[in-house]
């Protein structure tokens, strides 16, 4: 059974990537996968999980499901709609989270909206999250000036030396001022956003995507995960440098849609390839 770690989770990934590159990269990049709990079913849930894993996966987002998933993409908003469709109930996720945490070393962190907090009670989720072993919340329709309240019960309820992480999401549309705003606000990593829009379209690796980076990493001394767009190996090299976490969600969605779960086991192994 897995142990809840007393660490903090900047210190994890740090350690991570130590042991990472002592295995051999000269720079390493940690992969943090997406996946929405109940697409399409929790049992199903449980075997793609155990091939993410067991494929290199060094940290893990699990969503929970909401109606109007605002910053998603087709594939991931279609794949919490059916989730919902399919009668996905909140306990339900978070007794399979308690498990999954239990089964698994890695750091789980739990993606989802406001609403599902408010609709649960705020700080009963906090709470409930930080006793399941969780260790970060991603939140992206909560604005940081608003989230003081939140942050505060996470730094109490959570477990480890900066308690349950609140990660803020850095976005190419903010000025310094604002970025360097949330990144002293931030614990266990920044999750840089890397283009506008929603989660599964194209992003293209440029010198706009390497600016906004460098600006990141101007406002914060954190780890740095990019999502929106990361997609095939190539992807993650370009990333080498750049940032610490690589995230994928939409693509691994994909490949379990047109190849079933042992192929998401596969595409994740070749990330690293």
């Amino acid at each position: 059974m897995n142990q809840t770690p007393i660490h903090s989770l900047e210190s994890h990934i740090r350690q991570r990537l130590a042991e990472r590159e002592a295995g051999g990269s000269e720079r390493a990049v940690l992969l943090m996968s997406h996946w929405v709990l109940g697409y399409p079913s929790l049992a199903a849930n449980r075997a793609i999980i155990d091939q993410m894993v067991a494929n290199g996966v060094d940290l893990m987002e699990l969503q929970i499901p909401f109606s109007e998933p605002i910053a998603d993409g087709p594939i991931i908003a279609h794949a919490n709609q059916a989730a919902l469709d399919n009668g996905f109930r909140v306990a339900d996720g978070l007794a399979f989270i308690e498990e999954t945490v239990r089964r698994h070393p890695i750091p789980f962190l739990i993606m989802t909206y406001y609403n599902i907090l408010m609709a649960y009670g705020v700080e009963n989720f906090i709470r409930e999250a930080a006793r399941l072993g969780v260790r970060g919340l991603i939140i992206p329709d909560l604005p940081p000036q608003e989230a003081e309240q939140a942050m505060a019960w996470c730094r109490h309820w959570g477990k480890g030396a900066d308690g349950l992480a609140w990660i803020h999401l850095l976005t190419p549309t903010s000025s310094d001022t604002r970025l360097r705003t949330i990144g002293a606000l931030a614990n266990g990593f920044c999750y840089c956003v890397a283009r506008k829009g929603v989660t599964g379209k194209q992003t293209r690796f440029d010198d706009s995507l390497n600016h906004f980076l460098d600006r990141c990493r101007q406002a914060t001394t954190l780890p740095l995960a990019v999502g929106f767009g990361v997609k095939n190996a190539m992807d993650v090299r370009q990333l080498t440098g750049q940032a610490e976490i690589a995230v994928v969600g939409s693509a691994a969605i994909e490949v379990y849609q047109t190849h079933g779960v042992e192929a998401v086991g596969r595409f994740f192994a070749g990330l690293r390839g």
